[in-house]
């Protein structure tokens, strides 16, 4: 006799089990001749694609809404290619532009060509003035000229110093062209045609990077950007005739990778993700050569870089010693090395103030002063705030804190006449 156990837990016993899960023939055939139609191996893709496009366009829109086009380029206020003086703002001009992050910004330039509301021409007596020489980060870039480190600096350093002290904006944009140590070293009359009483070169790590730039003069990619600022685009004509420079120079993974960075998508999620410290500092350091400067053993395009730079340091002292006035130099660091600083570590093999030694000893070696405020960014809670997280220029902020370091390095002693008073120093630095 058969026995059939129960299953407690179901209360069936077996057979009715296997009866149960027994398809008859008839379905079971027609399961295994169901085949998806052929027209959905073309549709199911193309579906697909449209929602991936549809996504795309609408986190473009919002991208565009949070970050609109810039307004007026800046391009239409300088003067690009007159050997004579290097870059310089048409005089008397006035342009209103922005960053992607930033305000509009109005950048109004003097009679010299400078965004500054002082003339180079004339000084008052009774006044010190220090001139600034300098790339985007002195001249303001995206930021309005009020909140620059350049305006703000001045009353500070009165303050402290009880002094009569003026500050002259010499700074230019010179992203695209030679470094701004050979142009400050084959233009320096331009510098002392504002009747310095000091000199105060504010250095930047893209002021290195930028030696090995061609001379200008011979400057096809500037020139091609300003004539297609000058002329009035569709977006669709501007990406493609982007989207058809990039193939043309590139690989075609190197074009898709510039043409995506231009979108705001990218841009939106690039934005997003270096809101964080620690993973905008990893995504730095894997940029390849742009990090180049914070290796704790740079490697032979980077010393020559350095090599280069120091020679046309050499020549700026030498004409600045020329003309008895006094040399001064200080570094910025940018958004990554400054907030490593105030991180207080990093990988091995990098070395954040490793620049900083270097650009100091070529400072001293040729006679200048030089200042080191990267030692103020330790006690900096997160200081790349003080940066566009994107593009990498100081914001108002960042303007705000770095004229802060430099009003207590310049009176800290180092520069006697700029000496600070003790009570007055007090009263500045609790304001």
């Amino acid at each position: 006799m058969k026995v059939q156990r129960m299953n407690p837990s179901t209360g069936y016993v077996r057979g009715d089990i296997d009866r149960m899960t027994q398809f008859p023939s008839s379905d079971s055939e027609s399961i295994k001749e169901a085949k998806l139609p052929r027209r959905d191996w073309i549709l199911l893709p193309l579906l697909g694609l449209l929602t991936i496009c549809l996504m795309v366009v609408c986190t473009e829109a919002i991208g565009t809404r949070i970050y609109p086009r810039a307004g007026a380029p800046l391009l239409d206020c300088l003067v690009l290619n007159d050997p004579s003086t290097g870059i310089r703002g048409i005089p008397h001009s006035a342009c209103w532009s922005r960053l992607i992050e930033g305000p509009l910004v109005e950048s109004r330039f003097n009679g010299c060509g400078h965004r500054e509301v002082i003339e180079c021409g004339t000084k008052p007596a009774s006044a010190y003035r220090i001139v600034l020489p300098g790339s985007s980060v002195v001249f303001g870039l995206g930021v309005p000229r009020d909140k620059t480190f350049a305006a703000l600096l001045p009353g500070q350093l009165c303050s402290r110093s009880g002094r009569n002290v003026e500050l002259y904006n010499a700074g230019m944009v010179t992203r695209g062209t030679a470094s701004f140590a050979r142009q400050i070293n084959q233009h320096f009359d331009r510098i002392l045609a504002a009747h310095p009483d000091m000199i105060l070169w504010i250095m930047t790590p893209l002021d290195v990077e930028a030696e090995s730039l061609p001379e200008p003069g011979v400057q096809p990619a500037v020139a091609e950007e300003e004539s297609v600022s000058r002329k009035p685009a569709s977006f669709f004509s501007r990406s493609w005739e982007f989207a058809k420079t990039s193939f043309r120079a590139k690989s075609i993974p190197a074009a898709i990778d510039a043409i995506s960075n231009q979108t705001r998508t990218v841009f939106l999620l690039r934005h997003l993700l270096y809101e964080s410290q620690s993973l905008y500092v990893k995504s730095y350091l894997m940029s390849g050569d742009d990090a180049g400067f914070l290796r704790s053993e740079p490697n032979v395009e980077w010393q020559n870089r350095l090599q280069q730079f120091e020679s046309d340091v050499d020549g700026i002292e030498e004409q600045s010693a020329a003309a008895g006035i006094p040399f001064v130099a200080v570094l910025i660091p940018n958004r990554a090395q400054a907030a490593m600083i105030s991180m207080g570590e990093w990988p091995a093999g990098y070395d954040p103030y490793k620049l900083d030694k270097e650009l100091r000893g070529i400072v001293t070696r040729h006679g200048g002063t030089y200042l080191d405020i990267l030692q103020d960014y330790r006690d900096v809670p997160n200081p790349e705030r003080g940066y566009f997280p994107v593009d990498g220029h100081p914001n108002a902020d960042g303007h705000a804190m770095i004229s802060r370091m430099l009003a207590k390095e310049l009176t800290s002693g180092v520069i006697p006449e700029l000496r600070a008073d003790g009570r007055r120093a007090a009263v500045a630095t609790s304001k």
